[in-house]
């Protein structure tokens, strides 16, 4: 069946980095840093080293991925294709939790924020203001999202360069450790080293903005060498911004038992490097980020769920159709709109103990699919083969396991309960597995998306 509209090539590879950089958000290491510091028990930057490694060959993973299949869906298109339409369902099942929650987790930051600036206009009324700003920038489509998001990622990298290098002023004259270079904040002998790794499993919801790039494979130039190198630089720059900054805050303030309060520990340390001054740029630069964060990701849950409707798998008179002027799946992100109305009444807390739950299990599926797909049905058994789409994935695999396993009692619980609701919508879809889910041939999408992809290379 041809599909008369589709997704706009309509993206250069700078414009997918940047959507991707803005929804991993350069700037959440100050939102997590408290938290992560008292689990890591201050070895935030070893848990991010930890962290990035893991991402690393769980991001060479979603590159193959991609170069195979350029087209939206992500982790849930990949294991579909190279493993089998149960399993894909399943990982497309728990990603989408992630999807549709983080763009409520910005919209949550954004109200608990400005109701705390501005506490004569009620919590609700901005978290209501923000989901139809995002809403109506989504709607109008793809490239004005990726303008906005350029703007956005040049504010953060504004910030975090303004804040290391007053850190490093502050060190060098005698505050914190006095000590510009020491492994403290990597590893410290007197603690376990399963801090840290607790700390990693926690920090890899910071990564997610990679896995988000592989979202937009049908709206991007030259795809199967785009998808990837995006995939790697966002990873990287990402993971870099993340390990300095997180270094510079140990030795700027080294007891991480001596924060007021542990979810605003950054608020108090951007205070004693830059006053006030930088405080109040912090709290405009988070507004900021926040916007950037909940349109990119909004717009990705949106092509999740287009994806997946598409195929079949869910109501694709509803979820797999796009607006033919704009170009978008505007039935998805009106109704990620809606659902994110829920952050006037869901906690924080709450929303964000499904997230993790959901990527690593995705992380681990895609890892796996590269495995299924090279090595077993396309025989990549070459040493180069060997180590590329062998090794390599299964030590992501591993790693991603251990990180789920060492997830909070809440996250895994929480996260089971929705694999099972979605285990029970498989087997009634499937009437008890006896048949395969609808499952969309790589060549029924419309070929025109992809002589316009020529014309724009």
């Amino acid at each position: 069946m041809k599909h008369p509209v589709n997704l706009s090539r309509s993206l250069s590879l700078t414009s997918v980095v940047v959507t991707g950089m803005a929804f991993m958000a350069l700037t959440t290491v100050f939102s997590t840093y408290g938290i992560a510091s008292k689990i890591s028990h201050g070895m935030v930057a070893g848990s991010y080293v930890i962290a990035l490694i893991v991402m690393m060959f769980t991001a060479h993973s979603y590159g193959q991925m991609a170069k195979a299949y350029p087209i939206a869906g992500s982790a849930y298109t990949y294991a579909q294709k190279a493993i089998n339409s149960h399993v894909g369902f399943l990982v497309g099942w728990a990603i989408l939790m992630d999807y549709l929650l983080i763009p409520m987790v910005n919209f949550l930051l954004f109200g608990i924020f400005f109701s705390a600036a501005i506490p004569e206009v009620p919590q609700y009324v901005w978290i209501f203001t923000l989901i139809v700003l995002v809403t109506f920038v989504n709607v109008k489509g793809v490239k004005l999202s990726a303008n906005i998001n350029m703007i956005v990622i040049g504010l953060s990298v504004l910030f975090i360069l303004v804040f290391c290098i007053l850190s490093v002023k502050s060190i060098v004259t005698g505050t914190g450790t006095g000590i510009l270079f020491n492994l403290d904040p990597f590893i410290n002998t007197e603690e376990s080293f399963k801090y840290i790794v607790a700390g990693a499993a926690l920090l890899c919801f910071s990564f997610l903005g990679f896995d988000a790039v592989s979202t937009f494979s049908e709206e991007v130039k030259n795809p199967e060498k785009n998808i990837p190198r995006a995939i790697s630089l966002v990873t990287i720059i990402g993971g870099l911004c993340f390990v300095v900054v997180s270094y510079l805050a140990h030795n700027v303030w080294p007891d991480y038992t001596s924060f007021k309060d542990s979810d605003s520990a950054s608020y108090e340390i951007v205070f004693l490097v830059g006053g006030n001054a930088l405080q109040a740029a912090f709290l405009a630069k988070t507004a900021v980020v926040v916007f950037g964060s909940a349109s990119a990701s909004q717009a990705s849950a949106a092509r999740v769920l287009y994806a997946m409707g598409r195929d079949g798998q869910l109501p694709e008179n509803f979820f797999g159709k796009l607006n033919k002027r704009t170009r978008t799946p505007v039935n998805n992100i009106l109704l990620i709109g809606l659902l994110s109305l829920s952050a006037l009444f869901l906690s924080l807390t709450f929303v964000a103990s499904f997230i993790n739950f959901g990527a690593l299990l995705a992380f681990t599926a895609v890892n796996l699919s590269v495995v299924f797909l090279y090595y077993g049905k396309r025989k990549e058994r070459s040493l180069k083969g060997t180590i590329f789409y062998l090794i390599f994935p299964l030590i992501g695999a591993v790693l991603t396991t251990c990180l789920l396993f060492n997830l909070d009692f809440y996250s895994i619980a929480l996260g089971s309960v929705w694999l099972g609701i979605g285990v029970i919508y498989l087997l009634f879809m499937t009437k008890g597995l006896k048949h395969k889910p609808p499952v969309l041939k790589t060549d029924e999408i419309d070929s025109s998306q992809f002589n316009e992809a020529a014309k724009n290379m």
